[in-house]
């Protein structure tokens, strides 16, 4: 099963500068370790210590962010696209 996962330009140093990935996943946690497999270093950049994603990070499955389904258990199917964005902040 093939997952797209897009990636922001700040963690594209993790893969060699490719702005996609392509992964086998049933989950978003898993998808998290696969990408670890590929891009050593990653991980730490997308969870916390307790392996949640980290807050300033949101995490879509098809345009619909995780926080809404079922966070990192939130299961993936083949075809699906997963898009890492940093959050925004400003004033």
């Amino acid at each position: 099963m093939s997952v797209k996962v897009l990636i922001p330009t700040p963690l594209q140093k993790f893969t060699q500068d490719q702005p996609t990935l392509e992964c086998s996943a049933n989950s978003i946690a898993e998808l998290i370790e696969a990408m670890e497999q590929n891009c050593p270093g990653i991980k730490a950049r997308l969870c916390d210590e307790e392996g949640k994603p980290r807050r300033f990070l949101n995490l879509y499955v098809n345009d619909e962010d995780i926080r809404f389904l079922e966070g990192t258990q939130t299961t993936l199917k083949d075809g699906d696209q997963v898009s890492i964005v940093p959050a925004v902040a400003g004033g």
